[in-house]
């Protein structure tokens, strides 16, 4: 199978998460695209705990996924990450994590990344991209 965009990547790992949500008994969501951080909202049959998920995808299966500087300060106790691994046509695979793990690692991964000097023993230039790894 060729590699589908980036764009048609994300979307189908949230309507991935948003079927298995469901057909473990959740109720699942997708919000509008203008929904800042959070593509889904969760909650149990009885509505009594809701959470926000934020899905990030990719079309392999490297446990490996960018993210932006702005999850850093973006975390909660109710907004969780789900990490999807399309693996190519075959099932997805889903890795839960809090946001509060997300924001914490992201911040020491990247400042370890920036106090590495690259191969040419430069140091490395800040950006706004990060890297989750599991």
């Amino acid at each position: 199978m060729s590699k589908i965009s980036a764009i048609l990547s994300g979307v189908s790992g949230e309507h991935f998460v948003a079927a298995e949500l469901s057909r473990r008994g959740y109720i699942a969501s997708l919000t509008s695209k203008n929904t800042k951080g959070i593509d889904l909202l969760a909650s149990n049959e009885d509505a009594s705990k809701t959470i926000g998920i934020q899905v990030k995808t990719n079309q392999g299966s490297r446990k490996a996924w960018l993210l932006n500087e702005k999850c850093e300060e973006f975390y909660s106790d109710t907004l969780h990450y789900v990490f999807v691994n399309l693996n190519g046509t075959g099932t997805p695979d889903y890795y839960i994590v809090p946001s509060t793990i997300v924001a914490e690692y992201i911040k020491k991964a990247h400042q370890n990344w920036l106090d590495t000097p690259g191969k040419s023993g430069k140091p490395h230039k800040d950006t706004a991209m990060r890297m989750f790894h599991d």
